[in-house]
This record gives C-alpha cells, sequence and structure tokens, in this order.
C-alpha cells in the first residue's frame, strides 16, 4: 500500500494551502473513458459563439474558456479551484512554505502594517526590524489603505530585487527607511517552549513540506531542555491544515506503530485508502523516517490537544487520531469540519484544478465532513467566556458545501440567535481602545485555554465552558 501511493500526485487537505504529497490518481485515463454529453456540449458552443458575435464588446477566446472551466470547477464545493498561471504559482509557495520576501509575519493594526515577528535569519530580521514595528511606506506607496494581501504582494517579488519599507518605531517614537534585499524564506510552522518544568507546549500553525522535520526539532529542543516531561501541550488552534502526509506523520510520533491514522474514500479505486503509523506512509520519497530521532517516551507523555473552530482538515486528522486511539485528551472548541480531500491535476505546465477527490474518516469511521471533531473537554477561549465564537466560519457555514455522507444534516436553530448575540458584542467591544482588544497571545501565560490544558496534564480542576455545546452537522439547502 505505501509504495503505491508514492507513484505522484498532488493531494490537498488543507482549508488554505493544498498539498504536493502521494497520491496518484488516474484522470486522463478515466476522462478518456467518459462519454460526452454531446447536447450540453453543443449548447456550451453555442453560447460562446453568441458571446463572440454578440456581446458589446469584444472578448478574448482564452478568457472565455478558462472562466467556463472556473466557472464548472468552483460550483461544485467551497474547495475545487482552477489555478491559472499567478494562482498556481501562489499555491505552490503556499504548501511549500517557501516564498521570496523580506521574512517577517505581520498583522494590521489601524490601517497600518505591523510586525508580529520578523522570521530568525531573514533579510528582515539582519536589517533589524523588531516586533510591534509598524510599516507605514512600501517603497514609495502608503500603507495606509492597503489591504494586508496588497501589501504583503509589494513586499513580495524576486530575489534579490529591493524593497525600502518606512518604519515607525513606537518606543523610540521615529520613523525610518530600511532598505531590505528579497531572498528566498523558509517559513516557520512549528513553534514550542518548555512553559514550566515538567510540562511542554509545542505549536503547529500550518502542514507544510518543512512542518515534520521542524516539529522533530523542536521537540528534540524540548526533551534537550527537560528530558523528564510530565505533560505535552500539542496547540493546533486556528491551523488550517496542509499537507496530508505531513498530518499522519505528526499523529504517527504519538501513536503506536502500524494503527490506522485516517482513511480516505472516493469515486475512484485510488481514493479509497488507509492511512497507517508506519513510515511507509509519510515518508518522502528518497528520504528515510523523519520520526526516528524523537525520543521514546513522546509515545507515552501525558497529551492535551488545544482546537478550535480555525482548526480544520490536517489538524482534524491529528486530533480525529488521537482522540480515537484515547491517545489524547482534545481540548477547545468543535472544529472547522472540513473532512474533504483536494487533489490538484496540472492542466498544462503553469495552470491546473484542484478537485475534491474523497472524503476522510476518523479510524473509527466518523466523517468530520460540516461536522468538526467535538473536543472531550470544551473551554472557552477566555475566562469571559466564548465571545465571537458563533461569528467564526466554519464549513457548514459555506455555500455547496459537501455533506458527510453519514445521515440527514439537521438545522441547528439556535445558532443564528448565539451570531446575533455576538455581532452585538462585537459592537460593543469595537468601540474600546485598541489595546483593550488584543486578544492575549498563544503559548503566554494570559493564554486562558493553555492554562486550562496544564490544569489537565496536573489532574487540577478545569474551567469548562458552561455554554459550549456540540453544533449538529446542519441540513443543506438544495
Amino acid at each position: 500500500m505505501g509504495q503505491k501511493l508514492k507513484i505522484a500526485g498532488w493531494v490537498s487537505v488543507g482549508v488554505v494551502a493544498g498539498a504536493l504529497t502521494t497520491v496518484s490518481l488516474q484522470t486522463v485515463a478515466r476522462g478518456a473513458m467518459t462519454p460526452l454529453p454531446l447536447e450540453e456540449i453543443q449548447q456550451l458552443s453555442a453560447v460562446f459563439g453568441l458571446v463572440k458575435t454578440d456581446y458589446v464588446e469584444p472578448v478574448d477566446d482564452k478568457k472565455l474558456i478558462t472562466d467556463a472551466i472556473s466557472g464548472m470547477v468552483s460550483s461544485l464545493d467551497p474547495h475545487s479551484q482552477y489555478f491559472d498561471k499567478k494562482s498556481f504559482k501562489e499555491f505552490r509557495e503556499g504548501t511549500s512554505g517557501r516564498f521570496v520576501g523580506v521574512g517577517i509575519e505581520i498583522t494590521q493594526e489601524d490601517g497600518l502594517i505591523k510586525v508580529v515577528s520578523p522570521i530568525e535569519g531573514s533579510p528582515a530580521f539582519r536589517a533589524g526590524l523588531k516586533t510591534n514595528d509598524l510599516i507605514t511606506k512600501i517603497d514609495e506607496t502608503a500603507v495606509k489603505g492597503l489591504s494586508l494581501n496588497d501589501a504583503v504582494k509589494r513586499m513580495r517579488g524576486e530575489p534579490n530585487t529591493k524593497v525600502t519599507l518606512t518604519i515607525f518605531r513606537k518606543d523610540e517614537n521615529r520613523s525610518f527607511p530600511v532598505t531590505i534585499t528579497r531572498e528566498e524564506i523558509k517559513t516557520q510552522s512549528v513553534k514550542g517552549k518548555v512553559i514550566e518544568p515538567g510540562y511542554a507546549w509545542i505549536r503547529l500553525s500550518q502542514f507544510q513540506e518543512r512542518t515534520v522535520d521542524d516539529f522533530v526539532r523542536k521537540v528534540e529542543e524540548v526533551y534537550k531542555q527537560d528530558p523528564n516531561l510530565k505533560g505535552l501541550v500539542l496547540d493546533l488552534r486556528n491551523d488550517p491544515g496542509g499537507l496530508l502526509d505531513a498530518a499522519v506523520a505528526v499523529s504517527a510520533a504519538f501513536l503506536p506503530a502500524n494503527v490506522t491514522v485516517v482513511t480516505t474514500n472516493g469515486q475512484l479505486p485510488d481514493s479509497k485508502a488507509t492511512y497507517k503509523a508506519s513510515p511507509d506512509f509519510y515518508q518522502r520519497r528518497g528520504g528515510g523516517d523523519p520520526l526516528r530521532r524523537l525520543p521514546a517516551s513522546l509515545k507515552s507523555v501525558p497529551l492535551v490537544v488545544l482546537v478550535n473552530e480555525g482548526s480544520a482538515s490536517a489538524s482534524e486528522i491529528v486530533a480525529g487520531a488521537l482522540q480515537d486511539h484515547k491517545r489524547a485528551t482534545i481540548m477547545g472548541s468543535q472544529t472547522f469540519g472540513k473532512g474533504s480531500v483536494q487533489t490538484v491535476r496540472p492542466l498544462g505546465p503553469d495552470t491546473g484544478i484542484k478537485l475534491t477527490t474523497a472524503r476522510y474518516y476518523t479510524p473509527s469511521g466518523k466523517s468530520i465532513q460540516a461536522k468538526g471533531i467535538v473536543p472531550d473537554v470544551m473551554i472557552d477561549e477566555s475566562e469571559e467566556g466564548n465571545i465571537f465564537a458563533a461569528l467564526r466560519m466554519r464549513e457548514a457555514d459555506l455555500d455547496k458545501h459537501l455533506g458527510s455522507g453519514q445521515g440527514e444534516e439537521k438545522k441547528d436553530e439556535a445558532r443564528e440567535k448565539a451570531r446575533e448575540d455576538a455581532r452585538k458584542r462585537m459592537e460593543d467591544e469595537a468601540k474600546k481602545p485598541a489595546a483593550d482588544r488584543k486578544p492575549p497571545e498563544f503559548g503566554t501565560d494570559k493564554d486562558f485555554q493553555l492554562v486550562q490544558a496544564l490544569n489537565q496534564l496536573k489532574g487540577r480542576s478545569v474551567l469548562v465552558s458552561k455554554t459550549l455545546t456540540e453544533r449538529k452537522e446542519e441540513k443543506k439547502e438544495n
């Protein structure tokens, strides 16, 4: 089975990013065997001709065809997508964890771009940019009014080209320009530290090509600092997913050898697969077992997994596997509910489509699609409660989402009332000063859910949510 999976192919289980992994689906052969609906093809041809001859102004042939392909694919579900040349390049960058830029994690604050953290070793790091620096201009363009995505695009570019950032440093009350030479950046998807003697925290922000190697290094660092861990918190909050093989590997790091991690099922024979906690199912071609250096005690150290509404897809694979095998206590709030697998099929050298090809199932056979993982212990995001959780989008909120395939979906009547209450609360919060609205950073002593996870590991009482309940799969409107 393992060798069969390594033929070739691109599989995605992420919400935002897809995956360059190991499932090959023979679409060319299958497509050739599928009879074309001639009447509908004739209608498509007739519409194409009418647009070319009757539309108010000339329309490019290529645009018409690519828009037709895009519409055909995007109408299927929220995760199927046509990639033109530009979006295909961006997709590949997202899955690889590599891009060309200056190397900073950023957010938006009061219309400006705020540096969350320079990536260690990056051009921005070497240029002396600091956390909380504000970027006011990118070259000659004022940042005020730019979207976060627009700002990112302006800072990215070709290797060895220069970009000048104008920085305002609050604590020094001064502005100054910094000229930075762009280069390839390798993003860090793993963070971690010993929180206190005996207890550690490891956070995965995405499952990328380098995530497993970075995870192994971080675990080694933690155990070197404290070889006698009594408990570990694996933080998957707001992790949108990514590579399937990375999710299998992270699960295997904690599970007994050869147990089932996840199964997939779709229309094609090759989409019916079982992935196990074995190197055959996650090691890259030509490489050894990336988990071989992990300490043996990682298989038995008491484990809590933190999840929330932003934990999706590959994150849900890990949480579901550890929950079903009773290896960890899952804490937080119900996850996003993306239980589908996408496969990327090239259409040419620089275009392709991302197509939903399978649902995935936890080891016990449960579909997560439009449901999510229900934590063993529901805990709020803060002492005040799960204030804005009802406003967060989940798979079941997306237009054209797939059902789970496991029974009728039920409408949650309390959902809209909860959303309305949260909207009103948000309006009140928006009137407060920005400093009072900032949520605590994950991994700090003010991280309420992390504190509860540590209490769970220590056998202390946990402040369980009094309001969070399982959100049932909602009925789809046809």
